[in-house]
C-alpha cells in the first residue's frame, strides 16, 4: 500500500513500525541487556524495529574481551558494522583461530543467512552492529554450546527453573524469567 505525501504528491511507502517520525537514539539511551542464547557476559541492545518480527530490525552485541560466541548461524541475511573494538569471525562449522579474520571500526561485513560462523574478542572488547529482516534466529552447530542450553543447566543446578520451554520462552521474550522451585 502506498500513500501519496501531502508536501510533494509522490507516492510514500508505509513507514516500519516505530520509523514513523524522527528519532535519534544516543549512546547513553541504548538499554543492554542480557540475551539467553549468548553468554552470560554479553550483552544486546534493540536499537531499531523488533527483532522477532518479519520486518528490519538493527540490534547491537557488546561482547566483552576474552568472550568467544561458538559456531552457529542465523537464518536472516545479515549486515554487521563494527562499532568499537576489533571484530573477529570466522567461518565454518567448527571453532578455528586460525580462520579468524580482524576488522576494525567502520568495517562492514555481510553475512548470508545460514552460514556457519563463530566470533571471539580477542583483542579486548568490541560493539558490532548488525542490521538485518527478522525474525531473528540463532541455531548453534553443538547444542552443548547454546547459550539457553547451558543457562536452563546452570539453573538446574542452582535449583532453579523456568516456566515453559526456556528456548522457546527466552528468545521470544528476549529475557529470562526466573521463578523458585517450589
Amino acid at each position: 500500500m502506498t500513500t501519496a505525501s501531502t508536501v510533494t504528491g509522490k507516492a510514500v511507502r508505509p513507514h516500519q513500525s516505530g520509523e514513523g517520525v524522527f528519532k535519534a537514539i544516543l549512546p547513553e539511551d541504548i538499554d543492554w541487556t542480557p540475551f539467553p542464547a549468548f553468554p552470560a557476559s554479553v550483552r544486546l541492545a534493540v536499537v531499531v524495529g523488533e527483532p522477532t518480527q518479519a520486518a528490519p530490525y538493527a540490534i547491537r552485541v557488546k561482547v566483552p574481551g576474552g568472550v568467544k560466541l561458538m559456531p552457529h548461524k542465523h537464518p536472516e541475511d545479515r549486515i554487521y558494522t563494527v562499532i568499537s573494538g576489533i571484530f573477529y569471525i570466522g567461518l565454518g562449522d567448527k571453532f578455528d583461530a586460525g580462520k579468524l579474520a580482524a576488522y576494525p571500526p567502520g568495517a562492514v561485513i555481510v553475512l548470508p543467512g545460514n552460514t556457519s560462523h563463530f566470533h571471539w574478542a580477542k583483542s579486548g572488547e568490541y560493539v558490532t552492529q548488525v542490521t538485518a529482516i527478522g525474525p531473528l534466529g540463532i541455531e548453534y552447530i553443538d547444542a552443548n554450546d547454546d547459550g539457553v542450553e547451558a543457562h536452563r543447566n546452570e539453573l538446574s543446578a542452582l535449583g532453579l527453573r523456568q516456566p515453559g520451554s526456556c528456548r522457546d520462552r527466552c528468545r521470544r521474550l528476549g529475557k529470562c524469567t526466573l521463578t523458585k522451585l517450589q
